[in-house]
């Protein structure tokens, strides 16, 4: 079944090895079709593959073998909620220690170049609940990490 709405990830003769990357990294992932070029194109020849069918934490991902002319930007991002400090800790690794660089607030990008931002709940809870002096200081406490440190956050909203 095709997908009502799809999310096109550009690459550079990599989205297999990416779709196989997220699919052992996160929950409810998975690779599913691959589709070689019935000819050549501009990035490949006949027979390569062309596109790649895969779904990410539930969402339906097609990965473009589209060759060097985009590269992926901050614009667009994944943003994973995590339960504790396990799991922030494990999808963090996960994708710095897969050639990924850490950057800010929670924010990394993986060897492809595409964003994750891997977002505790506890955060979220913070930033989104009625107690503003609560939210404020747990942005203030985000604004000094790269990974989240839950237990930080969970001080700063304590105060």
């Amino acid at each position: 079944m095709i997908a009502k709405n799809t999310i096109c990830l550009w690459f550079d003769g990599t989205a297999l090895e990416a779709a196989q990357f997220y699919a052992a990294t996160f929950p409810d992932s998975a690779v599913g079709a691959v589709h070689r070029a019935p000819g050549d194109y501009p990035a490949g020849k006949q027979g390569d593959v062309l596109t790649v069918d895969f779904t990410v934490i539930g969402i339906p991902c097609l990965g473009l073998n589209g060759g060097p002319a985009f590269r992926h930007s901050e614009a667009f991002s994944f943003q994973v909620a995590t339960a504790d400090q396990q799991e922030t800790d494990r999808l963090w690794h996960a994708i710095v220690g897969n050639g990924g660089q850490e950057s800010e607030c929670g924010w990394c990008k993986d060897k492809w170049g595409l964003s994750w931002q891997i977002t505790p709940r506890v955060l979220t809870e913070a930033f989104t609940g009625s107690d503003q002096a609560a939210a404020k200081r747990a942005f203030d406490a985000m604004m000094t990490m790269r990974k989240i440190d839950v237990a930080a956050i969970e001080a700063a909203v304590r105060g």
